[in-house]
């Protein structure tokens, strides 16, 4: 049985595995998680399978069990949820659909976004004019912190408004 330190090699790999995974607690999104799983499940496999605390079977076990991991944790989202509810910046918000919750005005106001990240409602000022509560608004200018741009939406999209534009320069022409 290979030792460092006056400690088996097993043993280390445990600790070095706890160590790393409390850290990734400590500090979320720090992709340690893999690296800690795979010392931990190679050290606690060389504890209890003494013919396994060899220090080249032991590599191949952290190799075999972080790629294993590694798959994991990027392909299924076990640690990390479905990210849904986070937004992953303030442009993320642009175009998203809400209502309002408390009257907007070029000064002040209120409004829920559907799909807006954890607590989804954000304060809000309108382009011109007053929007009412309950009418549904379209996020114009995330702005970069929890105050967001709306306009009202008409129950129109993109198409329509395009076609409304082309309308009104044939009219006048």
């Amino acid at each position: 049985m290979a030792e460092l330190f006056g400690q088996s090699l097993s043993f280390l790999l445990v600790l070095a595995g706890t160590a790393l995974c409390i850290m990734e607690a400590l500090a979320p999104g720090a992709h340690l998680i893999v690296l800690g799983v795979a010392l931990l499940a190679a050290g606690l496999i060389g504890l209890f399978v003494p013919a396994a605390a060899t220090p080249f079977v032991l590599a191949g076990l952290v190799l075999g069990i972080g790629l294993i991991s590694l798959y994991l944790y990027r392909n299924y989202d076990i640690y990390q949820g479905t990210g849904r509810g986070q937004t992953l910046d303030s442009e993320d918000l642009r175009g998203k659909r809400g209502y309002v919750l408390e009257e907007v005005t070029p000064r002040s106001g209120r409004v829920k976004l559907e799909s807006g990240g954890f607590n989804p409602t954000y304060g809000a000022r309108s382009i011109s004019g007053t929007i009412e509560e309950d009418t549904e608004v379209m996020v114009v200018d995330p702005g970069g912190g929890n105050i967001l741009t709306v306009e009202a939406v008409d129950g129109a999209d993109d198409i329509d408004r395009e076609l409304d534009r082309d309308r009104g320069d044939t009219e006048s022409a």
